[in-house]
């Protein structure tokens, strides 16, 4: 690209600053316009359940430094909403009939919630918990006496939980799965979590799902009470609705590039549409792990497809082939990470529950299970001491034979001396920039 390139990029999460971050490591001076719906400069979304239980402040929730645009040089729109794109003419066209010229473009506009049908919901107002001004507008409605009643125990669900818990009375969690987590983890793990939420009165049902929603006139306009499919009652003085998300994938099928469950892309994270890329839970990514296309709407996978695309719209070659599933959560001081697929042969390297000594404090049980197929780690669940995590990521990522390392030796606690003396200094060697990925051996 020459000095007078013209970048847009729509969208202003993860795979928006991973975009910018590649634009610029080769082309300094090329204009970046940026167009977000928001009206907040970059934020982690992870931590909007922090803010609401006191843990952070929006001044610590951003992804980058406050000065990040103007040390960038990007135009930012922020409050700007895309409505379409000329693919022939290489426009973008705003909500407000402004219409913004590129030469290369990047479509990074993540996901959206999921609200599923369900009798009378639209008689009450909900919550969806997915940004920085849903969870505000959460927070300015609950307080101590609240009944709060969050449909779907997935990360968002489950986050929002612990976020709210100890500023209302209550909280019940409705799930179709038998488990919590359902997508992230096993039996054993999800009850692992799940007996630590109710530690903090969050109460679920399982297995069940909401029939019919009834306004209640005295709490209005948020409070009523849901009727489950299996006859159960539960009054409600606050709805959120955290079912699930769905990639925002319009603008580019309207401009005619293939969309299957996500935007398709290439390894280069180039659409169909020429001169337009895609990056973050709005694409459809090939899972390394489990050998399939699917929608990873994870960090990680954001930040790194952002950049990829970045350096290929400045003028560079780079693929990006490594994307798999990688999650990192806390709940009330209980960690987890999970990574990859749950194939092949399970190895349980659990660790017991410590009783305290004189000398040290009882510690919690740890579960931690491998996955191992032909020679490599497919997969692991760990929940307590996730410290060094990441080794067990980079051995996933890069495909490492495990009979080239000392894999039993680094089961139950993590280390690079089990790797010979080359691999050692080409982990080491390796810089990780972004709060997004995980591959430095640190946790998410």
């Amino acid at each position: 690209m020459t000095d007078s390139a013209k970048y847009v990029i729509i969208g202003n999460s993860t795979a928006a600053i991973g975009g910018v971050e590649g634009i610029r490591s080769l082309d300094k001076d090329g204009s970046i316009i940026l167009i977000s719906s928001e009206n907040h400069p970059v934020y982690s979304r992870p931590l909007i359940s922090y803010l609401l239980e006191g843990r952070t402040d929006e001044k610590h929730m951003l992804y980058r430094d406050k000065n990040f645009y103007k040390a960038n040089n990007v135009t930012f729109m922020s409050g700007k909403t895309a409505v379409s794109i000329d693919a022939s003419k290489k426009t973008v066209t705003l909500e407000s009939g402004e219409v913004i010229g590129y030469d290369k473009m990047l479509n990074a506009t993540g996901s959206r919630p999921f609200v599923p049908p369900m009798g009378g919901l639209d008689s009450v107002s909900y919550f969806t918990f997915l940004s920085l001004d849903s969870a505000k507008d959460l927070g300015k409605v609950i307080h101590k006496k609240s009944h709060v009643l969050i449909i779907g125990a997935g990360l968002i669900g489950m986050k929002c939980a612990e976020g709210i818990a100890e500023r209302v009375s209550d909280v019940t969690i409705v799930e179709m799965a038998p488990r919590c987590l359902p997508t992230v983890l096993e039996e054993k793990g999800s009850a692992i979590i799940q007996k630590k939420m109710e530690e903090y009165h969050v109460s679920f049902v399982l297995g069940d799902s909401v029939k019919q929603f009834t306004a209640d006139p005295a709490k209005a306009p948020y409070g009523g009470s849901a009727v489950t499919n299996n006859g159960k009652t539960i009054e409600f003085d606050v709805l959120v609705c955290a079912v699930g998300v769905r990639p925002n994938t319009q603008l580019i099928e309207k401009a005619g590039g293939k969309v299957e469950k996500g935007i398709a892309i290439d390894e280069t994270c180039r659409t169909t549409l020429d001169g337009i890329y895609a990056a973050g839970d709005c694409t459809l990514s090939h899972d390394i792990c489990a050998n399939t296309d699917r929608i990873l709407a994870i960090l990680p996978n954001a930040y790194l497809q952002g950049e990829c695309a970045g350096i290929n719209m400045a003028g560079g070659t780079k693929a990006y082939t490594k994307a798999m599933p990688l999650n990192s959560a806390g709940f009330f001081g209980l960690h987890m990470v999970t990574a990859g697929s749950y194939s092949g042969t399970c190895i349980d390297a659990s660790r017991p529950e410590k009783k305290a000594t004189a000398n040290t404090p009882a510690q919690d049980a740890e579960y931690r299970k491998f996955f191992v197929e032909n020679d490599l780690l497919k997969g692991f669940i760990i929940i307590g001491d996730v410290n060094r995590s990441g080794i067990y990521t980079s051995i996933i990522r890069d495909q490492i034979p495990l009979s080239s390392i000392d894999f039993d030796a680094i089961k139950e606690e993590p280390r690079l001396m089990a790797f010979s003396k080359s691999r050692r200094e080409t982990m080491l060697a390796a810089k990780d920039d972004s709060p997004a990925t995980s591959w430095n051996f640190a946790t998410v």
